[in-house]
């Protein structure tokens, strides 16, 4: 009897046994698909207007910074609505037109989603999505410096200002220059990060 118990639990860990077990639990677990489509806090992502889910920027990059790598691909896919560009050039405090101009997006082209509540797709969805990206990194910064200003420090305006200098670490160039593509976007994000004992410069 005891031989056969053994027998039992060796059977109970085997690699198939295991792919059962894993089988089983996978199969409680809602799909990344419905995931990504919740968010990670289980609400939607807006796709437009007229789905009733509003978000000031902060909102949209605290839920952003919780986002897993497969949701976060989803909402590259999804982009962003015309009107969170706006938003972000203001949060930011960067002229709207330049912010267009910024994330390679045409001004008509976005003037006209946001008055429509639709979706900016594509390489300045991206983009705009990439400039969020470089606000978790600069929020990140201000909450794990132990800095006597960090206290109420505004990480938003402070990037606005931060990606429209001249960096010499790029050659003179500005990284608002280089977030229109995923390699810029790369660099600009690398850079943020190393500068973090000297973000109140």
């Amino acid at each position: 009897m005891a031989r056969g118990s053994a027998k039992a639990a060796s059977r109970s860990s085997t690699p198939a046994a295991k792919v059962t077990s894993v089988r089983s639990v996978a199969s409680r677990v809602p799909s990344v698909a419905a995931r990504s489509a919740r968010g990670a806090s289980g609400t939607p992502w807006p796709r437009s207007k007229h789905e009733g889910t509003t978000w000031d920027v902060d909102s949209y990059v605290r839920r952003f910074a919780k986002a897993t790598p497969i949701e976060i691909v989803e909402i590259e896919r999804q982009g962003v609505r015309g009107s969170f560009i706006k938003d972000l050039s203001r949060r930011l405090e960067i002229p709207t037109s330049r912010m267009f101009g910024i994330l390679g997006v045409p001004k008509a082209t976005a003037e006209k989603k946001a008055a429509a509540g639709e979706m900016v797709t594509g390489s300045g969805g991206q983009a705009a999505i990439a400039m969020v990206k470089l606000l978790v990194i600069a929020k990140d910064i201000v909450a794990n410096s132990t800095a006597p200003r960090a206290k109420g420090f505004d990480a938003a305006k402070w990037l606005g200002q931060w990606i429209e200098r001249p960096q010499p670490s790029l050659g003179g160039r500005k990284a608002a220059d280089l977030i229109d593509t995923p390699t810029g976007v790369e660099v600009v994000a690398r850079l943020l990060g190393s500068i973090a004992s000297g973000a109140y410069q």
